[in-house]
């Protein structure tokens, strides 16, 4: 007999019709030159200025938290250098109203939203002041499990819609959470429930050690979205202006209604995955780095706004060291902050605490009032 079938099971078609919907979007070139005119975004000369001061303080950032988390003063830390345009265009494109789910590489977004640099260290330092939102914060912690966020991101987006609000939860996860079960689930619940949220993959081709090519198939991660009735895009993650209006749009399609957006950026971390013992000389090549540092964000964006008349060396100095002197005001209030009790933990972890945990609450209090 023969097969009936034949066109929709010719994979290679199919893949080669899926790709060619997500060919990645670009505003600007590597030298900074808009080559997308229609997608310029509505920004003012002075929010651009903004956009681009909080990239140059946040790389800053990440220079100084090496530094610290080598003089071990600080713990857990995930490099964001190169990542700065997939992370901060995106948050910029947020309302204060807006929730963030972050990552544990995530940090970046938490701060320009509002939350104090002092406790972003002492989260990083595992202190339980660094896992409180201030009032009117709306952000949970960066999530340590692969993906976890991306269900509770559906719940949030949920919970919003329910309310009736006019915000979106947004979430982020690297192309190696994209293959994790909780990435699907996020995805496909809130599709069907026309969730107001935005996911966001940041493709940095590495989970860990592991090339994007090892860990699937998938000739995009955004096309991944297409299974749950998701629209999907991929952008230029080191084109700040890309990253921005396409998770602008996604906003304005989840507060009117439309559902969720699934945005893949195309990034790259220059650093380890995070300071605990990851080299990435092992599983990256030299030549490979090079190419990715000619689309630096911040080089691009740099001469974007340079074109335009709106910054210069000295303005760049001037956020550096403002960078400078509010992280080592930071990371001093950091040192001064009460080291965490065993007390504290109990403290926080119960409302109504266990009978056996009570008896051992006042063993722990008087030995800590010594």
């Amino acid at each position: 007999m023969a097969p009936k079938l034949k066109a929709q099971f010719d994979a290679e078609k199919v893949l080669q019709d899926t790709q060619s919907q997500f060919e990645m979007v670009q505003v600007l070139d590597m030298d900074g030159n808009v080559v997308n005119e229609d997608l310029v975004p509505d920004l003012s000369d002075d929010e651009l200025v903004e956009l681009m001061s909080r990239m140059v303080w946040t790389r800053i950032l990440d220079q100084r938290s090496i530094s610290l988390n080598r003089q071990g003063r600080l713990g857990f830390y995930a490099p964001t250098a190169g990542q700065e345009a997939s992370q901060l265009a995106s948050q910029f494109a947020l309302e204060q109203e807006d929730f963030i789910l972050p990552g544990y590489r995530d940090v970046p977004q938490l701060i320009w939203h509002g939350l104090p640099l002092t406790e972003a260290f002492l989260f990083s330092r595992g202190h339980f002041k660094g896992n409180h939102m201030p009032e009117g914060v709306n952000a949970l912690s960066p999530q340590i499990i692969i993906g976890a966020q991306y269900v509770q991101t559906a719940g949030v987006a949920l919970g919003i819609k329910k309310r009736g609000k006019k915000a979106v939860a947004i979430t982020y996860t690297g192309d190696g959470g994209s293959s994790q079960g909780d990435f699907y689930e996020g995805i496909n619940f809130a599709s069907a429930y026309k969730a107001p949220a935005i996911f966001v993959i940041q493709n940095n081709n590495y989970a860990i050690s592991t090339p994007r090519s090892k860990q699937t198939a998938a000739a995009t991660l955004a096309q991944k979205g297409i299974a749950v009735g998701i629209p999907s895009i991929q952008v230029d993650g080191m084109d700040a202006l890309a990253v921005y209006q396409a998770t602008k749009e996604a906003r304005e399609r989840a507060i009117n209604g439309e559902g969720p957006s699934l945005i893949e950026t195309m990034t790259y971390r220059y650093g380890p995955h995070t300071m605990a013992g990851d080299d990435p000389t092992k599983y990256r090549t030299s030549d490979e780095d090079s190419e990715w540092e000619k689309k630096d964000p911040l080089v691009r964006f740099r001469k974007y706004l340079e074109n335009k008349g709106l910054w210069s060396e000295d303005k760049e100095n001037e956020v550096i060291e403002t960078a400078k002197s509010e992280i080592k005001a930071a990371i001093k209030e950091a040192d001064n902050t009460p080291k965490q009790k065993v007390t504290d933990l109990m403290d926080i972890m119960y409302e109504d605490m266990p009978q056996h945990l009570a008896e051992q609450y006042e063993i722990y209090k008087e030995k800590e009032s010594k």
